[in-house]
């Protein structure tokens, strides 16, 4: 048995369990006469879902069907799944974890590290330039980010699309066009994820500046770096970045001040 026909097989298994565990009553379904299996029946799956009966039969049964991020987040919610649980689906279904989507990135400890950062700008973000999380100094700095729509708050996207207003990037030409080697270097780890796929079709269709810089192919990795930004209250702020892995493909990045000017523009902005 080759690797994906066992991946199916497992797939095949795990729905079937989770469907199994879920009783009409927790789903407001009438329990009715002569229900030969426990839990749910298939076709309620499906109806709950959204989906085909036929299809979602086939995906039980484990057969060689593609399944979309969005079905697979239906079926989760159908089912119940955990952050686990919905994770082990999307693997077995074939699709690389659902970034910035699934909980449990981003713990409670993670956001008390942020906080006590103070006035340094920090945030949590994951290998497709989501940002998670935050502190308050970061939010200071670019509100127009963390303030976006969940699903939207992704720096790259805002960085392309000039749609951060009140801390600009002033070397622009330079951290742009490496920020995208970057994301380039970790899309090959996802290139047959849909929603990465998506992003960067939508990406590239909205700003021909990101279209052209991807077709230049390059590539690097995350690293230090030192970025100056104009602050529409406070000026020219100069911070040093530094980048730490903290659990798969999930990044701290920290804003260090660079200068005495920057240390107290960001002090007088927090006591706003």
């Amino acid at each position: 048995m080759s690797v994906t026909e066992a991946r199916r097989t497992d797939l095949s298994a795990f729905l079937r369990t989770r469907r199994e565990r879920i009783t009409p009553e927790m789903v407001d379904f009438a329990p009715g006469p002569r229900r030969r299996t426990p839990g749910l029946r298939r076709e309620e799956v499906a109806q709950l879902a959204g989906v085909g009966v036929t299809w979602y039969t086939w995906l039980e049964q484990g057969r060689p069907i593609n399944a979309s991020t969005q079905v697979l987040d239906a079926i989760s919610r159908t089912l119940r799944l955990d952050s686990a649980e919905r994770l082990h689906l999307y693997r077995l279904a074939g699709h690389a974890e659902p970034i910035g989507q699934a909980p449990g990135h981003v713990t409670p400890e993670m956001q008390e590290i942020l906080d006590r950062l103070g006035d340094m700008p920090a945030c949590v973000a994951n290998s497709r330039c989501d940002a998670l999380a935050w502190n308050a100094a970061y939010a200071t700095l670019w509100p127009e980010l963390v303030n976006a729509p969940e699903g939207e708050r992704n720096s790259l996207w805002h960085t392309c699309l000039n749609l951060e207003p009140t801390t600009r990037l002033l070397n622009r030409d330079q951290e742009l066009s490496r920020a995208v080697a970057v994301f380039r270097g970790a899309y090959s780890r996802h290139a047959d994820d849909p929603c990465w796929q998506d992003f960067v079709r939508r990406l590239a269709s909205e700003s021909p500046e990101f279209a052209r810089m991807w077709a230049r192919q390059d590539v690097a990795e995350p690293g230090p770096r030192e970025k100056a930004f104009k602050h529409v209250e406070m000026g020219e702020l100069r911070f040093r970045t530094t980048s730490l892995t903290a659990v798969l493909e999930i990044r701290l990045i920290v804003y260090t001040p660079m200068d005495d000017h920057t240390r107290d523009a960001m002090r007088r902005l927090m006591e706003k």
